[in-house]
C-alpha cells in the first residue's frame, strides 16, 4: 500500500461539503440578521419615550413594527429550512446586546441618528452580501431591507432638528462617527468569530483573499456612511 507523500496537496472539498458549508454560513447570516431585527424592534419601541411629540412617537412606533415584521420574515425563512430560529440567533445575542449597551442614545436626537445610521448601514450590508447568495436567500433579504421612505423620513427629521438647533451638529456628527465605528468593528468581529462573512464573500478563495474581501466591504460601507453624513451637512 502506498502512502501519500508529505508534500501532497490537500484534497479539494466535494460538492456536498461545499454545499453544507454554504448552508451553515447562510444559517449564521440569517441568525445574526434575525436577532439584529428583533433588537431593533426592542430598541425603537424603547426609544420612542424620548419623542418630543406624539407624531414623532407614532413614527418611531411604526418603524418598530416594521423591524418586528423583518424579524418574522427571517425567522420564518429559518423555520422553512428546518432550523430553529432561537438556536440560530443565540450565538449572536451577546455581541448584539453589547453593541446596543455601548450605544445607548442620550436623547431623542441621538435616538433618531442611531436609527438612521444603523438602518442605512444594514441596508448597504444586505445589498452587498445578497450578491453572493442564492436566489431564495436574496429574496428574503430584499423583503427586510428598510424602505427608501423610512430612510427619507429619518433624514428629514434630523435635518429639521439641525435647522432648529445648529449646536446639535457637532454632537450628532461625533455620535454618528461613534455609531459607524462600533457597528463595523462589531460586524468584523462577529464575522471573524463565526467565519460566515468571509466564507460567503470569499467562497472558493483563500483565507487571505476572503479577509481582503471583508475589508473591502467594510471600506465600502464606511464610504457610503460618509456620503450620507455629508448630505446632512455633518462631518463623518
Amino acid at each position: 500500500m502506498t502512502t501519500p507523500s508529505s508534500d501532497s496537496q490537500p484534497a479539494l472539498p466535494t460538492m456536498e461539503e461545499m454545499s453544507a458549508r454554504y448552508d451553515r454560513f447562510v444559517v449564521d447570516l440569517f441568525g445574526v440578521m434575525a436577532y439584529g431585527e428583533l433588537s431593533a424592534f426592542e430598541r425603537m419601541s424603547s426609544d420612542a419615550r424620548y419623542s418630543p411629540t406624539l407624531h414623532d412617537r407614532a413614527v418611531l412606533g411604526r418603524m418598530a413594527v416594521a423591524e418586528f415584521e423583518h424579524y418574522e420574515t427571517v425567522s420564518g425563512a429559518l423555520a422553512e429550512a428546518g432550523v430553529d430560529a432561537e438556536a440560530a440567533m443565540l450565538p449572536f445575542q451577546p455581541s448584539v446586546d453589547s453593541f446596543h449597551d455601548r450605544t445607548r442614545p442620550a436623547d431623542w436626537y441621538e435616538s433618531m441618528m442611531k436609527a438612521y445610521v444603523i438602518d442605512a448601514i444594514s441596508n448597504d450590508f444586505y445589498q452587498a452580501i445578497s450578491e453572493y447568495l442564492d436566489p431564495a436567500s436574496r429574496s428574503v433579504i430584499a423583503r427586510i431591507r428598510t424602505s427608501d421612505e423610512t430612510q427619507r423620513i429619518l433624514q428629514d427629521r434630523i435635518r429639521v432638528a439641525l435647522a432648529d438647533d445648529p449646536r446639535l451638529a457637532s454632537r450628532l456628527a461625533l455620535w454618528g462617527r461613534r455609531l459607524v465605528g462600533e457597528a463595523l468593528t462589531q460586524a468584523q468581529r462577529v464575522g471573524i468569530e463565526r467565519a460566515f462573512l468571509g466564507g460567503l464573500l470569499g467562497s472558493g478563495e483563500s483565507a487571505e483573499e476572503s479577509t481582503a474581501l471583508v475589508r473591502e466591504l467594510m471600506a465600502t460601507l464606511t464610504k457610503a456612511h460618509s456620503k450620507r453624513m455629508s448630505q446632512l451637512g455633518l462631518t463623518a
